[in-house]
């Protein structure tokens, strides 16, 4: 088992991306603090991993809030003794809208979930990986966070921010043996591509829009993140790693 004994947190892990890998790194040995503001959801990731005879645990959270935050990983801590994976996967979209037509209201509120919650995840939980001896962060990109796409400023820009500051973290923290990647999924069977998929027209062509030609789904991001947690990454940090099908080639 690859993370065997491994302490694992996981935001957004209520469904889609978050749910898939929790359930993948428990199967691979990890317990797993599994944490989200879905409290119905987290629960469900929570039970199907136990009722497949692994550990996890729930833990309430809103990413943008830092003492949230600081008692998510205090918790992880607490039940398990330390913190060796975290992934940063919690994230929102953005009403597709003009820059100019953008609130402010809805450019805060994606990009606090979708970069400050990512930034508050290490911040809290780097000094436990130091007191562990390292540890491995992945945080959730986008394909959208390295090209544009009309409408989806907050949403772009706020990825585009998480592989700079991947980079960042990796640069200040390696010689404490941390590793720091970030994932760019491209268009992911989940909830959050549901908007798409109601317009038909438009669907058609999102879907396809890669060198793949279909839509990816939660569980092959799973094996990225798992494979980016594990030891066989070892020699692997301030990386993105495109799980998109070819689709930042379009």
């Amino acid at each position: 088992m690859r993370l065997q004994d491994k302490v694992a947190v996981v935001t957004g892990g209520g469904g889609g991306i978050g749910r898939a890998t929790a359930l993948c790194m428990a199967r691979e040995g990890a317990a797993v603090i599994v944490s989200d503001i879905d409290i119905a959801s987290g629960e469900k990731t929570v039970r199907i991993i136990r009722e497949s005879g692994g550990q996890a645990t729930f833990a309430e959270c809103h990413v943008a809030e830092p003492a949230e935050v600081e008692q998510l990983m205090e918790q992880a801590v607490n039940t398990y003794g330390g913190i060796d994976v975290l992934f940063n996967n919690a994230g929102i979209g953005n009403a597709e809208l003009r820059l100019s037509e953008l609130t402010v209201e809805e450019w805060d509120r994606v990009v606090d979930v979708n970069l400050k919650g990512v930034f508050l995840g290490m911040k809290y939980a780097i000094p436990h990986m130091v007191q562990r001896g390292g540890g491995s962060i992945i945080n959730t990109s986008s394909v959208l966070g390295v090209k544009g796409k009309k409408y989806t400023g907050p949403y772009n820009a706020s990825k585009a921010g998480v592989i700079t500051l991947t980079k960042n973290a990796a640069l200040e923290y390696g010689k404490h043996k941390i590793r720091v990647n970030a994932i760019a999924p491209g268009v992911i069977d989940t909830a959050i591509v549901d908007g798409w998929k109601a317009q038909e027209w438009k669907w058609e062509i999102i879907s396809k829009a890669n060198a793949l030609k279909r839509v990816g789904r939660p569980e092959e991001v799973a094996q990225a993140v798992l494979f980016l947690a594990s030891d066989e990454a070892s020699y692997i940090t301030a990386s993105t790693l495109y799980v998109d099908g070819g689709g930042h080639t379009f």
